[in-house]
């Protein structure tokens, strides 16, 4: 499908583009320790904006794919399990376009309503991904290779935000900042991976489908 295709190429560009554009946002940055403080902490910074711009055009890149997922209905994929990670990744570029748009408070300052609503909007996007690779994971490769990272990064993403929840509270903020760069890493890695297999995917199905039928009339024209 032409339209899957052109979705996956565009997210992984957005993908990557986003990338850039954080590191860069933290090249510029000198009073700020990355381990022990967030990239949002670093958005609020002077060169803030490209971190920003970061997370809106990651949260665009993850758009793309969402009504991907809805043209991969067929024989073999569980309905309820694909509206849910249709859903959940909704829910992740949601997350991420608010957390963009939303900044957080400066590091040091008490929390407004903009920084809560910055803080569980980001809560709810890195919980909603890792479970969008774990229930794609045995539909969307065409080899074991991809549906094992699959799963390895989901069950990563998911150790490593309940490392962070454990630094924010009982852990007293320790390697906070590094724990979230490593979380990020996992779940950006994810999304690319699921961006370069739902073209996979949808290729093989089209050309299943394409198959099928040239085998039917080969095997109905056969003298008996």
């Amino acid at each position: 499908m032409p339209g899957i295709r052109n979705n996956g190429a565009l997210a992984l560009g957005g993908i990557a583009l986003a990338a850039l554009l954080g590191v860069i946002g933290h090249l510029g940055v000198r009073d700020l320790d990355p381990v022990s403080l967030t990239v949002s902490d670093y958005a609020v910074s002077e060169s803030g904006g490209v971190i920003h711009l970061a997370m809106l055009t990651l949260g665009v890149a993850s758009a793309l794919l969402v009504p991907a997922l809805g043209r991969l209905a067929g024989p073999g994929v569980r309905a309820g399990r694909l509206g849910a990670a249709r859903l959940l990744l909704a829910m992740w570029a949601g997350g991420l376009l608010l957390a963009g748009l939303v900044p957080t408070n400066p590091p040091g300052t008490e929390m407004g309503t903009a920084a809560y609503v910055h803080r569980y909007a980001s809560v709810v996007a890195f919980l909603a991904l890792p479970v969008v690779g774990w229930l794609l994971a045995a539909h969307l490769p065409t080899g074991a290779r991809t549906r094992h990272w699959l799963r390895v990064l989901a069950v990563a993403s998911l150790l490593l935000a309940a490392a962070q929840i454990w630094s924010a509270y009982p852990g007293d903020r320790a390697f906070y900042g590094l724990i979230e760069r490593v979380l990020i890493l996992s779940e950006v890695t994810l999304l690319a991976l699921l961006a370069v297999a739902l073209p996979a995917h949808s290729h093989a199905r089209t050309g299943r489908r394409e198959v099928t039928p040239v085998r039917a009339a080969s095997v109905a024209g056969r003298p008996r």
